[in-house]
């Protein structure tokens, strides 16, 4: 019997976990549960206590009984709201800060929604990150003065697994009067929320199917004090910030994901995988890393050095691991790596393997032999690697003088 097809690429979107899927049939199966939420009868109000529950797994789950939650169809949109919403609502009221800060490895969510903001006269910056993809405290204090609006950070970043240090990140912001957003697409019930930083967040965006919940669902948590302005218009849901009906089953999974969140202990389990995976590749020689030390367990980003990009592609066609982002159709290398001043060549040859609740050691033996045999192929015909096997530098055979550490 053939051996169950390994999936390495939760960081794209994760399976349905089936207890989320039982709240979701609850939703679809209980009588009175179809309605819809605004209604003014029983039924509808069924519907909202379902919402209310959700609602509460999300601040309980964010550590304050005061976030408002925004339903929305998921990070992307939350992301939209979050920084245009504050844009358009700060030139409405005419203030005077008009810098909008992100750093240079974000999700194209945030980046594309920081440049529509610049429609509504706001500068748009970009802060570069260390050769691991960190923004340094020192590089976000060269960027902050009082015309700063906004500052959107990924406390996880989605192609490299990079933790920012947002607990000496966060209070700069707000030292400097600014809002602080937080896409928490891949932190989202991963990583520790202290580390995370999520009390010290204006503004945090959160996504379903990124953490074991049904795809089509995220939210939008603001402080009381936040104003956005609303990005939908209709018939005036939740306070008018997003209007439409509530999907409830969908809300009542994303609710049962964020209540099931990671715990140390799978925490653990994941970066004894994650561990397992990179020393299972390491024996290859010439596997640059791309994902610190301060990192999120359950992404690896690795480069092949001696492989071409489109090879390596080719050859693992049918394997479910990542090759950059999966959100973006960008052309060319993944605009993270090259923030990381990765040279072209090597960033084409990068695989981002991430896993999480349902990988076993199984699916890390599998990955590591699928991957061993497709680069030792590659390799025989390639001459950089004859060059390095012969003792050269790595950094002057990739012309680059970025730090590259090798596993």
């Amino acid at each position: 019997m053939d051996r169950p097809r390994p999936y390495l690429d939760y960081a794209a979107t994760t399976p349905l976990d089936p207890r989320v899927h039982a709240a979701m049939m609850a939703c679809y199966d209980a009588r009175g549960l179809v309605a819809n939420p605004a209604s003014p009868h029983r039924a509808g109000a069924l519907a909202g206590e379902v919402i209310d529950r959700a609602t509460e797994a999300i601040r309980d789950y964010l550590g304050d009984p005061h976030w408002q939650v925004v339903w929305t169809s998921g990070a992307t949109e939350a992301d939209n709201l979050a920084i245009l919403g504050t844009a358009e609502a700060l030139a409405q009221r005419r203030r005077g800060r008009d810098r909008i800060l992100i750093t240079a490895t974000e999700h194209a969510a945030v980046t594309m929604a920081a440049r529509a903001a610049s429609r509504h006269g706001f500068a748009i910056e970009r802060l570069p990150v260390d050769a691991m993809g960190r923004l340094t405290p020192e590089a976000l204090a060269d960027a902050l003065d009082e015309r700063v609006a906004l500052v959107s950070i990924a406390p996880v970043n989605n192609e490299t697994g990079v933790l920012q240090a947002m607990p000496a990140l966060a209070p700069m912001v707000h030292d400097a009067g600014a809002l602080l957003h937080l896409d928490a697409a891949q932190s989202g019930g991963r990583v520790d929320a202290a580390a995370a930083a999520y009390d010290q967040a204006d503004m945090v965006s959160l996504s379903g199917h990124k953490f074991y919940g049904p795809k089509g669902i995220g939210a939008l948590c603001l402080r009381p004090s936040v104003r956005v302005a609303p990005q939908l218009h209709g018939g005036g849901q939740q306070q008018g910030m997003r209007s439409g009906t509530l999907p409830v089953p969908l809300i009542a999974g994303l609710g049962e994901a964020f209540r099931l969140a990671d715990d140390a202990a799978e925490r653990d389990r994941q970066w004894s995988l994650r561990d397992s995976l990179l020393a299972g590749l390491a024996p290859l020689g010439g596997v640059v890393l791309n994902t610190p030390a301060e990192a999120s367990p359950h992404i690896l980003s690795v480069s092949f050095a001696g492989v071409h990009g489109a090879a390596l592609r080719a050859h693992l066609d049918g394997l479910d691991v990542g090759f950059g982002s999966a959100c973006s159709s960008h052309e060319g290398a993944s605009s993270v790596l090259r923030a990381m001043q990765r040279p072209e060549p090597l960033a084409h040859a990068t695989l981002r393997l991430s896993l999480g609740r349902f990988t076993d050691g199984s699916d890390i033996t599998q990955v590591i032999e699928r991957v061993g045999e497709t680069v030792d192929r590659l390799r025989r015909v390639s001459p950089v690697w004859r060059a390095l096997a012969r003792g050269q530098d790595i950094g002057a055979l990739y012309s680059t003088t970025t730090p590259l550490e090798v596993a």
